[in-house]
């Protein structure tokens, strides 16, 4: 039986980040959407990675494969944030192990060639392929100056922030925004 009860959150406005958003809280209230190879394959379906969850066995190592990758990817990002190098060997493999076959192919009824890519196997790095990509474009991207992590103290989690104004500090103003502005309104109602 696979636990899937911790639910898992979108809301980083990047694939890479919602992968490393998959672990998130502090302390006790620390969270781990990934807990087996169903969930990471779960997970990958819910991000539109895969097609849907497939009945076929998973690859072997899938868990410790995308722990591996989510660390990783966690290390790399808050070393970009910070102007300093991170060991990015993981990040490599996968991208090195999982690369999709391209080929040309004619579309009839198109009448046009097209690029169709395929994945390269059943293996790990072909699932987790697509998550190393969009880390790699993220980092190397003239907007990665907007990756941000929420403010509020008690958040870990990181967001890319494509607001127009470039001003959003919370993961999410449901959750933390709306604590911290319940928080400064209490501050200031407080009778002195």
């Amino acid at each position: 039986m696979t636990d899937l009860s911790i639910p898992p959150l979108f809301l980083a406005d990047n694939l890479a980040l919602d992968f490393i958003n998959t672990e998130y809280g502090v302390g006790d209230q620390r969270q781990d959407a990934l807990t087996s190879g169903h969930c990471v394959e779960h997970w990958l379906a819910q991000a539109g990675v895969l097609p849907e969850p497939s009945s076929h066995p998973l690859p072997e190592g899938l868990l410790p494969d995308a722990l591996a990758l989510r660390n990783c990817s966690r290390a790399v990002v808050m070393a970009a944030m910070q102007g300093v190098e991170a060991d990015v060997a993981v990040v490599n493999q996968v991208l090195e192990a999982g690369r999709p076959v391209s080929t040309l192919v004619w579309e009839a009824t198109a009448k046009a060639f097209r690029i169709s890519a395929q994945s390269s196997g059943n293996s790990s790095a072909s699932l987790l392929w697509p998550v190393a990509e969009a880390l790699v474009n993220l980092v190397t991207s003239d907007t990665f100056a907007f990756v941000r992590q929420c403010e509020a103290q008690d958040c870990i989690l990181l967001f890319h922030d494509v607001s127009k104004s470039h001003r959003r500090r919370w993961c999410s103003m449901a959750t933390c925004g709306n604590r911290k502005k319940v928080a400064a309104f209490r501050a200031r109602k407080k009778p002195e």
